[in-house]
């Protein structure tokens, strides 16, 4: 199926979705890569998701990717006398590191690593930042605080630690079975929550060994202190505006996507930018305009895909959501500012692969050429070529299912699973056809391609070829 617009979406499949009927009518209305919440649900659930969107790509006869979403570790509250209580504004509060307390007036915090990590004067936040507090003292298995924000707080909340970087596990337990049943499974991406520095991929990393690609969540202000190593260590980004929103002053959370997206566009790695984009839509068929507003700058920053969360996966409107959301980002690229915005936030050229893919989307563009083709077998010319955000369509042309269907996250790359050609020669020609195929280009049109010679080796990209269309 042809999109009309460059950017991808990603959504969450759940209970509202996870039919093999809806799955269908959402990839009709512009779903490109399908997210699996491994928060919730069982393997056997998620096993018959993953094979109903096999079945769909057999049926569409396009590559869908996949993308797990590992749960990472759940900092939360134990369980507190009498299931919940209320935090007074300016009331001194004790956390102690157990399950349960006896005492009314503790808070159970099972998390030793919390102790050890945290010093006065840092915050902790309850239930997604709704109650602030800050710590005043320490004393062994015990933190004392004042109540910066009051509210009611009840058992298992979720607890935010902003200002202290702890020594967790990267990989839970059930990260780890996750993980496993994923890459059995044929998942295309990984995403590991909670990254905290460029070192905490390292063993994702071995484990997955090139089974699948790595994204890294950025919900952290400790990862934005690390931002450069983790993305050069990520195969691509997630900004997960959630925890981050309440981790960092929510007044601070557009300038920092606009940065890491600049940086995923500077080294190639794609980038989704997630969380409450469309969130009203939950309950309502239409979004604010604060919302649209909202998915357009994502769109304007340049960002590769734009996620669904709850919208999809629990909502009342699915479907509406995925239209409203290809809406908009028809609307936007389509507005004069959107080419202008990609030409002035082009990236300078960092190696000679860059260069090559860079000279070939401005020929390419110069000729007013039909589309742009890059031939390749790992999918890093494909991703050059998408970071220099061309006005050309982008066909990337490969022999490996798995990375033509991890192009579905790939700002405006279209990928075509090809394994026919044996030579240079028939790989130009395998590209013309596809190209009059997927885009019925007129008679004696340009397009340009982009391979390596020797044919079929990879990292070999070298060659940018003008063919003519007959």
């Amino acid at each position: 199926m042809i999109r009309n617009r460059r950017a991808k979406i990603v959504a969450t499949v759940g209970p509202a979705s996870a039919s093999p009927f809806m799955l269908r009518n959402l990839f009709n209305a512009g779903v490109d890569t399908f997210r699996l919440n491994f928060s919730h649900g069982e393997h056997d659930i998620h096993a018959l998701t993953i094979s109903a969107i096999r079945k769909l790509e057999q049926d569409v006869g396009a590559p869908i990717g996949i993308l797990q979403d590992l749960q990472g570790p759940k900092i939360r509250l134990g369980r507190i006398k009498g299931g919940s209580r209320n935090l007074d504004r300016h009331e001194k509060v004790c956390f102690l590191p157990s399950e349960t307390v006896e005492d009314e007036t503790c808070v159970p915090l099972p998390h030793p690593e919390i102790f050890a990590a945290i010093e006065p004067g840092h915050r902790l936040f309850i239930d997604d930042g709704r109650v602030r507090l800050k710590v005043t003292g320490k004393k062994a298995g015990q933190i004392e605080a004042e109540v910066l924000e009051g509210g009611k707080v009840s058992d298992r909340k979720g607890v935010n630690l902003p200002d202290c970087v702890l020594d967790l596990p990267v990989l839970t337990e059930k990260d780890r079975t996750d993980l496993e049943f994923g890459l059995a499974h044929g998942v295309d991406w990984v995403a590991l929550s909670f990254v905290q520095k460029a070192t905490d991929l390292d063993e994702i990393t071995a484990i997955i060994d090139g089974r699948a690609g790595l994204i890294s969540k950025i919900e952290k202000p400790s990862a934005l202190e690390d931002i450069e190593g983790i993305v050069d260590k990520s195969d691509a980004i997630m900004i997960a505006r959630g925890d981050l929103g309440v981790e960092i002053p929510p007044e601070d959370v557009p300038a920092r996507q606009k940065e890491i997206i600049a940086l995923c566009r500077r080294t190639c790695r794609p980038v989704i930018v997630a969380t409450q984009m469309l969130e009203s839509m939950v309950t309502s068929p239409t979004p604010t305009r604060a919302e649209a507003s909202d998915v357009a700058t994502a769109i304007y920053d340049g960002a590769d895909a734009v996620m669904l969360s709850a919208e999809s996966a629990t909502g009342d409107f699915p479907k509406e959501a995925v239209e409203v959301m290809a809406r908009i980002i028809r609307s936007t690229e389509g507005h004069t500012f959107y080419e202008a915005a990609m030409a002035a936030s082009r990236e300078e050229c960092l190696s000679d692969a860059d260069a090559i893919a860079d000279t070939g989307a401005t020929l390419a563009c110069a000729l007013n050429a039909a589309c742009i083709t890059a031939y390749s077998m790992s999918g890093l010319t494909g991703l050059r070529v998408s970071a220099r955000r061309p006005k050309l369509p982008l066909v990337v042309m490969t022999r490996d299912l798995s990375v033509a269907r991890r192009m579905a996250l790939v700002w405006g790359a279209r990928s075509v699973l090809e394994s026919s050609a044996v030579d240079y020669d028939s790989m130009v020609e395998t590209a013309k056809s596809e190209c009059r195929r997927l885009l019925s280009p007129s008679e004696n049109e340009k397009m340009v391609v982009l391979s390596g010679v020797p044919f079929g080796q990879i990292g070999s990209t070298n060659n940018i070829r003008v063919a003519t269309l007959r």
